[in-house]
């Protein structure tokens, strides 16, 4: 489909039709590589069909380039093979008698001796003797009269550029003769390309009558061109993708389109992206055989162009290519002419595809001299280290004396800004730089695994295993293993407990160290306590550790605080604390610990977890707070994961279930492989507050593939794929499960089912199913375990679950509950307990209070599925809601509002900020079902 050529085609035409009258014309089609003029070319015929015009048509090509008079012999092959019946003979045997006078090397036959000897090489320039220089000019010349006697000659030369010299020796003979033979010839020829500055191509190019040069497509034939070929018109965007990728030109464009086709991409503006990150490979291909056939100059500032990027100081470009001014701006001129470059003022390729074909036309070692080359002017010019560094990491040659230390100032660099994996890479390269076995290839592996803990922790160890050895100092060999981030209630990988056990015995008992290696040595015992997590012994041990300690363990220092969050959580686990001691430990943990991303590689979040299962919310949601204000503000990576389900689980033991969702949701959205034990047990935490089987299925479809697991993953997913199964109606199979996984949490010694409640949900499947007698034994046992622990939201429910059993004689256990989860910040688990009051309760004051209150905690906390609850109970709706869920901090700045006070105003009288206010009123307008200030009046009552 040829488009938006009607302009070339009628001056062909007109030159055809003025040829009638014997007025000859030569044409110069030209332009940059894929513009369409072979196509333009062929199309020609068509206009003289039924006419009386001979056709005589060759094309060129580099290969043939040395084949003397190939292009002629093409033309009067042609005008052969094209002749009327009755003419096609006489033709062909004048074509074969003209083709007799060239000899296979390309020499002429000379007619006064009637052989091929004698100066051929001469001849084959067209500048031998006479009698040759006759033959070659004037030969081909009466032979194309005499074709032209009875017609019209439309003479047509693709790829003048590549026509070998004898050939345009004729046609510059030819074209300066035209008259009276009335001809039509019409050349190809490739902008910016060697051999157009060839004398003959030039003197060819001058004598043209007339030039052509067609444009870039418009957007419009772009539309037409893409729905042709997927069939169906296109989103505006997806053509405007297609059009902007090809720069209008029709080979770039075809190449896209053939692409997206292959790909299955259909023309909607979804897939436009994937358009305009195409890079087609036959595109490239051809490119780089173009490139090939390039001066060496051109092909060099390709190549630096391709090394520098885009956005390259042209300076430095012509020094990597080794151009001088003068050669820098020819060769600048040759690409662009080509098609290959945009006008910009920087060198800049016209499409991604060309720098891969630059690549693939360079041979692996020329591609490795541009880029040292290259990193080595940047280094000499002071350039930032990431600029020299993104070079070097393509020549994999040992470099420079520099190289190692640029590849960690570069390293150091893309940490501050957030981009771990790129300094993994840079200090890989500066591995393979360095490769002496020493103290600083070791020091090499510790940064590279320092850097790796985040996304990759296993090629941490592999990294720190490695660097051991190297290292000459026990001390040092310490700090090294300490690198490896703690598993936390996760499997510990052999490889590092060993060399954290070799560590610990090297160092020896802290008692007897000074100050800094006992800090190390605490860190080592914090690390190997926790690696017995899942051994009754050891948890034992942990806990009479603990008690050594006093009532007030030291907590000075960072390795003291990690060795006493370590102990705290392992008797979290076992229920040999109590929440209230375990809680005001933990809070001083915290108070000491600098909230900063790195306590995402240490023991702190034990502290965390451990301060969830006390329901010691108001420290920890501060602590996580600062600890997000002092990273970046999009949060990726294990570390983001981790704090992102800790804030959930923050506002889900208060109960507040829509906020939990929103903040685990932004969890579920980072990458997958970057969870954690840690996080996942804190996330199935928050999807069993949730109760909604969908976003439980998410978070255990996230999860099921880690391996190995330990036991704190395996009981969260079983506890959570049980809790789902008997949402879905699978109560046997539930209950089975959740059974399952209490004998194997009881056998390694975790008790406490704060953190994994399978107690909970057991005695509510056995009382589904019958069994009220399992079902009572289990809620006496929770109940003491709950008691012992003492943290309120666990003891009310366990309390709840023992009233519900009961039945009528069960209000005494509700009321209990109730008061005791008056003193927990859990408001939706109290809203449930008043629920299951009033119910038992029937009727009377007491119910109804219970339900209304119940209504409104289960508004203000965002549980409408409760508030139906209550309302029926109730048999008539509660009060509107919006009025009950303002705390009073809320209501006296809403109430100074309504006297027309602003935010800074109502800052001043209160003795608050500005920023309170601002979050009081928009916690209030979210409650209230508002946008803003002019909705308040209608919002509250009289």
């Amino acid at each position: 489909m040829l488009l938006e050529r009607e302009t070339e085609l009628a001056r062909v035409s007109a030159a055809l039709r003025a040829a009638r009258d014997g007025t000859s014309a030569s044409i110069l089609l030209s332009g940059p590589l894929g513009i369409g003029r072979s196509a333009l070319l062929r199309r020609l015929p068509a206009l003289c069909e039924g006419e009386d015009v001979r056709v005589l048509r060759a094309h060129a090509a580099p290969m043939e380039e040395d084949f003397a008079f190939g292009v002629v012999r093409q033309l009067f092959d042609s005008a052969a093979a094209g002749a009327p019946d009755g003419d096609g003979t006489y033709w062909a045997r004048e074509a074969a008698c003209l083709s007799g006078m060239f000899t296979a090397d390309g020499s002429v036959d000379d007619p006064g001796t009637g052989t091929g000897e004698g100066d051929t090489d001469g001849a084959a320039r067209g500048d031998g003797g006479p009698a040759a220089s006759e033959a070659i000019l004037h030969g081909p010349r009466s032979l194309t009269a005499g074709l032209g006697e009875n017609a019209r000659l439309l003479i047509l030369v693709d790829d003048l550029q590549w026509v070998d010299t004898p050939s345009l020796r004729w046609l510059a003979h030819l074209v300066k003769r035209l008259h009276g033979l009335r001809a039509v010839l019409v050349c190809a020829l490739r902008d910016g390309e060697p051999r157009t500055r060839h004398p003959l191509v030039r003197e060819i190019a001058l004598a043209a009558t007339r030039v052509l040069r067609p444009e870039p497509l418009s957007l419009d034939a772009t539309r037409t061109l893409v729905r042709a070929r997927h069939g169906r018109p296109a989103h505006e965007e997806y053509a405007r993708a297609c059009h902007e990728a090809s720069g209008g030109n029709p080979l770039f464009l075809m190449s896209v389109l053939r692409g997206t086709v292959a790909r299955g991409l259909t023309p909607t503006a979804d897939h436009s992206g994937q358009v305009r990150a195409l890079r087609p490979a036959e595109l490239r291909e051809r490119l780089a055989s173009h490139l090939r056939t390039q001066a060496p100059a051109v092909r060099k500032l390709a190549a630096a162009i391709a090394a520098f990027g885009d956005h390259a100081d042209p300076a430095l470009v012509a020094q990597l290519a080794g151009l001088d001014e003068t050669g820098f701006g020819a060769a600048r001129r040759a690409l662009h002419e080509t098609g290959l470059l945009t006008g910009a003022r920087g060198p800049r390729f016209t499409h991604r595809v060309v720098r891969d074909a630059v690549e693939s036309s360079m041979t692996p070692a020329e591609r490795e001299r541009t880029h040292a080359a290259a990193a080595d002017l940047l280094y000499r010019s002071g350039r930032p280290a990431e600029q020299v560094a993104a070079h070097l990491l393509a020549a994999t040659g040992p470099g420079r004396p520099w190289t190692v230390p640029m590849l960690r100032s570069a390293a150091d660099t893309a940490l501050r800004r957030g981009a771990p994996e790129t300094a993994a890479r840079y200090l890989r390269r500066a591995l393979l730089a360095h490769r002496t076995q020493d103290a600083g290839r070791a020091r090499l592996l510790i940064d590279l695994a320092t850097v790796e803990r985040g996304f990759d922790p296993g090629a941490c160890e592999r990294h720190i295993v490695q660097a051991a050895p190297l290292l000459t100092t026990p001390r040092d060999r310490a700090a090294a293993a300490l690198r490896i981030p703690p598993t936390l209630l996760g499997a510990v990988p052999p490889a590092t407990d060993a060399l954290l056990r070799a560590a610990a015995a090297e160092l020896g008992a802290p008692a007897a160290l000074d100050e800094p290696t006992r800090e190390l040595a605490l860190l080592l015992e914090a690390r190997l306590r926790h690696h017995g997590h899942e051994n009754p012994g050891e948890l034992a041990s942990a806990a009479e550790r603990l008690r050594e300690l006093g009532d007030e363990p030291p907590l000075g220092s960072a390795a003291e605080r990690e060795l006493v969050g370590t102990l705290l959580c392992a008797g979290t686990l076992t229920g040999r604390l109590t929440a209230d001691w375990a809680a005001r430990t933990a809070n001083r943990v915290l108070e000491r610990e600098p909230a900063t991303s790195a306590g995402a590689y240490t023991g702190v979040p034990l502290v965390v977890i451990t301060l969830f299962a006390a329901e010691s919310i108001r420290g920890v949601t501060s602590w996580l707070s600062s600890e997000q204000q002092t990273r970046r503000q999009n949060t990726t990576g294990a570390d983001g994961v981790l704090l992102f389900a800790e804030r959930a689980m923050a506002v889900a033991i208060q109960g507040r279930p829509a906020q939990a969702r929103e903040y685990a949701e932004r969890a579920l959205g980072l990458d997958g492989a970057q969870w954690r034990e840690p996080a996942i047990l804190v996330l199935s935490a928050v999807a069993l507050e949730l109760r909604d089987p969908a976003f439980s299925e998410r978070i255990l479809d996230r999860a099921h593939d880690r391996r190995p697991a330990g036991l704190a993953l395996t009981a969260a997913l079983q506890i959570l794929q049980a809790s789902v199964d008997a949402q879905r109606g699978h109560r046997a199979k539930a209950l089975e499960s959740v059974l399952a996984c209490g004998r194997r949490l009881e056998a390694s010694g975790w008790r406490n089912s704060a953190l994994f409640p399978w107690r909970p949900q057991a005695i509510g499947l056995h009382h589904r199913l019958g069994d009220s007698a399992s079902a009572l034994r289990l809620a006496e046992e929770e109940h003491t375990w709950a008691a012992a622990w003492g943290a309120p939201t666990g003891l009310g429910r366990a309390l709840r679950l023992k009233g519900w059993l009961h039945g009528s004689e069960g209000v005494p256990l509700l009321r209990e509950a109730v008061g005791v989860l008056r003193g927990s910040t859990h408001s939706l688990e109290l809203a449930r307990t008043l629920v299951l009051l009033g119910r038992r309760l029937g009727s009377g004051p007491e119910a109804e209070s219970a339900l209304r209150e119940a209504g409104a905690l289960a508004a203000a906390s965002g549980a409408p599925w409760l508030v139906e609850q209550a309302e029926h109970g109730l048999g008539t709706p509660p009060p509107p809601p919006r009025t009950a869920v303002l705390t009073r901090s809320e209501r006296r700045v809403v109430s100074l509002v309504g006297r027309g006070l602003t935010n800074q105003e109502i800052a001043g009288e209160l003795g608050v900020s500005s920023r309170a206010v601002e979050k009081h009123l928009t916690n209030s307008y979210r409650k209230l079902g508002i946008s803003g200030r002019h909705e308040l009046a209608d919002a509250l009552p009289a």
